[in-house]
């Protein structure tokens, strides 16, 4: 047995690992999760990264000429609140 074999054995293993778990990292970050509120009323879709990517709001529970409008300044707010949670959890 050469020296040092048994470690570069354990270094390409490690090196597989972090692999795997990169790999994983980025599945989880690009799956989609979907949430419902008031018997779906209200359905909200985010990304496994926590970034939300969907708002919508059935128009029987707002004007229905305001819901679009409002599902997008919903999503633009939930983001920036994310991104200052995340900011926080960084600092």
């Amino acid at each position: 047995m050469q020296p040092g074999g048994d470690m570069s054995a354990l270094l390409a293993q490690a090196q597989q690992m972090q692999q795997k778990l990169l790999e994983a990292q980025q599945q989880l970050a690009n799956s989609e999760v979907h949430g419902q509120a008031g018997g779906g009323l209200v359905k909200v879709v985010v990304k496994g990264s926590g970034e939300v990517i969907g708002v919508t709001i059935d128009p029987k529970v707002v004007d229905p000429d305001e819901s679009a409008t409002m599902q997008d300044l919903i999503v633009c707010e939930m983001t920036s609140a994310s991104q200052e949670a995340h900011k926080l959890a960084q600092a």
